[in-house]
């Protein structure tokens, strides 16, 4: 994943320890019936990395006619815990433990973007950092920040 606007990028200092780990990441994003329900879709895996888009839905907004903030808030929490997940063994899932999520402008165009990447990789906690970006004729503008904590659940692989 090339670098962020703020200039972070994705922790990719190690080779995932599942190679498989795009297969692996892709069938999880598979079952989450939330993101099939928003018509969310995962674009881009790299270890460390997600890239997960939405196309402008008026059934997803608020009453301002931009996308709801709750909605903006589950593509980047899903975006960066694909990001972890990419660095997990095989046999671990993942669960966010907490996140923050600044709201900087409003989320309106024709689609949403979150990107997230790995910051720091552990061996319990992965910390992740996201942004969304609000997309109107080739245009990006930034519209939500995240910072996130993620725990690697060993033993329990994703079902």
């Amino acid at each position: 994943m090339a670098a962020l606007q703020t200039g972070f990028k994705a922790h990719t200092e190690r080779a995932p320890p599942d190679a498989g780990y795009e297969a692996r990441v892709r069938a999880s994003f598979d079952r989450q019936n939330a993101m099939r329900l928003i018509g969310a879709q995962l674009t881009r895996i790299a270890p460390g990395a997600c890239t997960i888009e939405l196309p402008f839905r008026d059934d997803l907004t608020q009453q301002h006619g931009y996308i709801h903030a709750g909605i903006v808030s589950l593509i980047a929490d899903s975006a960066g815990g694909y990001a972890g997940f990419t660095l997990f063994p095989a046999d671990a899932s993942v669960l966010t433990v907490e996140y923050k999520l600044n709201l900087i402008a409003p989320a309106a165009g024709e689609r949403l973007i979150a990107e997230a990447s790995v910051v720091k990789p552990g061996k319990t906690l992965v910390i992740t950092r996201g942004e969304v970006y609000a997309e109107r004729t080739g245009v990006r503008t930034l519209c939500a920040i995240m910072q996130q904590t993620l725990i690697i659940m060993a033993g329990k692989p994703d079902r």
